[in-house]
């Protein structure tokens, strides 16, 4: 992509994120995914956003903590951890990204851009998070702070009054094909109780590990409680 190009694409990229950046290279650098490392000469020594990427990290978890707690004065510890995790997880970060746009302006490798590089949600949230660590770099904590409150207004209610876990099986299939290109499987691991009161076990399973396991009173039910801690198990795999 030629200079000019670029420059206008970060110009359209700012005032969309409300912020003006002083020092344009961190932008650039938040938007530059580690595939195009020695694609070219021109891109050998340019610094991928991975750096940024884990400073963005601790600033939005830092936000999105004390945004929760200031808001959410009667909750216990437990509730807000609960949603933290769902706020800054990948899923979450990815659908904020995706409505930003923001995979048009990843600098990302012919090889990443034909397999979908663009849409991927891995991406996605790594480049939002790498963007926030530019912004507190460039501005401090109170401009990072205030992105951060605009973009996750939204889905922190939503995340708030549990809505985001209406359909874990999808959620999960989304992970996962994103990732993979493939499905999960279910399988029913156990029944108990008598006929008119039964209670069934399922686990979801995928390349040959089980994810998650659930409960409930029907196959359905116990197949969204597999998932649900299946979607937590492998949030918890990508923040290790």
């Amino acid at each position: 992509m030629r200079t000019t190009d670029r420059t206008k694409l970060l110009t359209r990229l700012q005032k969309k994120l409300g912020v003006e950046f002083k020092n344009r290279g961190l932008l650039q650098q938040a938007l530059t995914h580690r595939s195009v490392q020695g694609e070219s000469r021109d891109d050998e020594t340019m610094a991928s956003n991975e750096r940024l990427e884990f400073l963005g990290d601790a600033v939005l978890g830092l936000v999105v903590a004390r945004h929760l707690y200031e808001l959410y004065p009667s909750n216990s510890e437990g509730d807000l951890t609960r949603i933290k995790a769902a706020a800054v997880s990948e899923i979450t970060l990815s659908q904020v990204a995706g409505k930003l746009g923001l995979g048009q302006y990843v600098h990302l490798s012919k090889g990443e851009v034909t397999s979908g590089g663009r849409d991927r949600p891995s991406i996605l949230a790594d480049s939002l998070e790498a963007v926030i660590g530019a912004v507190f770099l460039d501005h401090g904590l109170k401009k990072a702070r205030d992105l951060i409150v605009k973009l996750l207004r939204s889905p922190l209610r939503v995340i708030a009054r549990q809505q985001h876990e209406k359909d874990y099986k999808t959620l999960l299939q989304e992970v996962l094909q994103a990732r993979h290109k493939s499905l999960p499987t279910y399988r029913l691991a156990e029944v108990s109780g008598p006929d008119h009161d039964r209670t069934f076990v399922m686990e979801v399973r995928f390349a040959r590990r089980t994810l998650g396991t659930g409960t409930g009173k029907s196959k359905k039910e116990a197949q969204q409680a597999a998932a649900k801690q299946a979607v937590a198990n492998l949030a918890d795999e990508r923040e290790a």
